[in-house]
């Protein structure tokens, strides 16, 4: 036996006029996830007094949007069909239609729980229509009644903090497999399956879940403030918590997830506040000293409004014998070490930038009076060439080292005694002030 579509089996009307009995199902509410179809009989029908729970042959079925139905016979499932509109239950043929919408999911599924589409010879004592809620089932409510548990990273500052939250909302969830829901859960019902069936389970799985899928959230750097602004992570991280308990075991996935703003301890945020101002002040010493600064002005207040007196408050704060320093001190230490550290990084600037009028030794080395101060080598007399404004020396067109253009127009001058350069070439003194010899047309270059 098998389901035919209606308009493609009944040729001229004939299959059609010879249905016996008609089967539906009217719209599902949200309550209901699976109801038995009724048998409608009408003027033209010629089994008026059949029993419930028969099909005969040629009778039609309907399936409507949003319902997955599925024949049954004996006990056993035979046809299953999850696209809308008129079949017509034709045991001379093969099924045609036994997935629809749902996918080779139900096709697995089919086989993988020994059920065939087809008997031989005559139709059996028991066959009923069922009809499945394939919709969204909305509203349905959960809390955490007690804390769980969410590890606060930041790998950048090295933060790591478990804290306890506590989160609530609403969730949503699917029939997307109804043959494991029927072998697993309903099977021959009398008359329907409700959510209050199963919504109490459904939901302590729901939130037994949820650690193990804020776990993964957590492993995002995520904050738990953040997690209700990312519902697609949620829904993923659940579906793959719940994935044996409910896609595979009963058919049902989880469709969407709205949270209330998560909720921490006041203790919690206050530490998660503290480690990531430790974080950030410990970067620099001199932001450091500033906020120690302000935390011991604050402190010398409270002490001074002691009612046991200020220098009471004073030695609590560790200050008598200190010369007042106390906190202060440690400031300034702090201040100390943020100068130090400036002084050590314009130092390393100086050397790294070249001297405007220095000259690149051959060691890689920039020098700017005769000899290297890196390995003692004396600056280069390079007669045939010519000195750039950065201090190479080249015999091209180009500096070898900028890659500036060789001057054009006045001569260039260099002493040719000690090779020494005026700082502007086209225009030296009268005098070589190193070895004093005058400039004059021996000196160009």
């Amino acid at each position: 036996m098998g389901l035919i579509k209606a308009g493609i089996g009944a040729l001229g009307g004939t299959l059609a006029d010879q249905w016996k009995e008609f089967f539906y199902c009217d719209s599902l509410p949200n309550d209901v996830l699976m109801r038995k179809g009724q048998k409608r009989t009408s003027g033209r029908s010629s089994n008026t007094k059949g029993n419930d729970n028969i099909i005969s042959n040629g009778s039609g079925i309907a399936v409507a949007d949003g319902q997955c139905m599925i024949i049954v016979e004996q006990g056993k499932v035979v046809e299953v069909c999850a696209e809308p509109g008129e079949f017509t239950y034709d045991r001379s043929t093969e099924p045609s239609i036994f997935s629809g919408s749902l996918g080779n999911s139900i096709i697995e599924t089919f086989r993988l729980v020994g059920k065939r589409f087809a008997y031989g010879g005559d139709t059996g004592k028991d066959q009923r229509v069922y009809y499945f809620n394939t919709k969204e089932i909305i509203g349905n409510l959960f809390g955490t009644p007690n804390p769980i548990l969410f590890e606060v990273t930041k790998k950048s500052i090295n933060l790591s903090r478990t804290v306890q939250v506590r989160c609530n909302g609403t969730y949503t969830y699917m029939i997307t497999n109804p043959l494991l829901f029927y072998t697993r859960l309903c099977g021959n019902v009398e008359d329907e399956y409700k959510t209050d069936q199963i919504n109490g389970q459904l939901k302590a799985e729901f939130v037994d879940a949820l650690q193990p899928a804020m776990g993964e959230l957590a492993a995002q750097e995520l904050k738990p403030a953040q997690i209700p602004a990312k519902a697609k992570e949620l829904k993923e991280a659940m579906n793959s918590a719940l994935k044996q308990e409910w896609l595979e075991n009963r058919g049902i996935s989880v469709g969407t997830i709205t949270l209330s703003p998560i909720t921490l301890t006041d203790e919690d945020i206050k530490k998660i506040n503290e480690l990531e101002d430790a974080a950030a002040y410990g970067a620099s010493p001199m932001t450091m000293a500033g906020r120690m600064t302000d935390a011991t002005a604050e402190a010398m207040q409270t002490a001074a409004g002691n009612s046991s007196g200020a220098m009471t408050g004073f030695m609590g704060m560790g200050m008598v014998g200190m010369g007042g320093q106390g906190g202060f001190g440690a400031a300034q230490n702090m201040y100390n070490m943020g100068a130090q550290q400036q002084m050590a990084q314009q130092q390393q600037s100086a050397q790294a930038a070249p001297a405007a009028d220095g000259w690149k030794c051959s060691c890689g080395a920039t020098a700017v009076g005769k000899f290297c101060p890196e390995c003692g080598s004396p600056k280069p007399a390079n007669n045939d060439g010519w000195t750039c404004s950065c201090g190479a020396v080249n015999k091209g067109k180009f500096c070898q080292n900028c890659g500036a253009k060789k001057p054009e127009g006045a001569p260039l001058y260099r002493c040719d005694k000690c090779g020494w350069e005026p700082e502007d070439p086209k225009n030296p003194p009268k005098f070589c002030p190193e070895c004093g010899d005058k400039f004059d047309e021996n000196d160009i270059k």
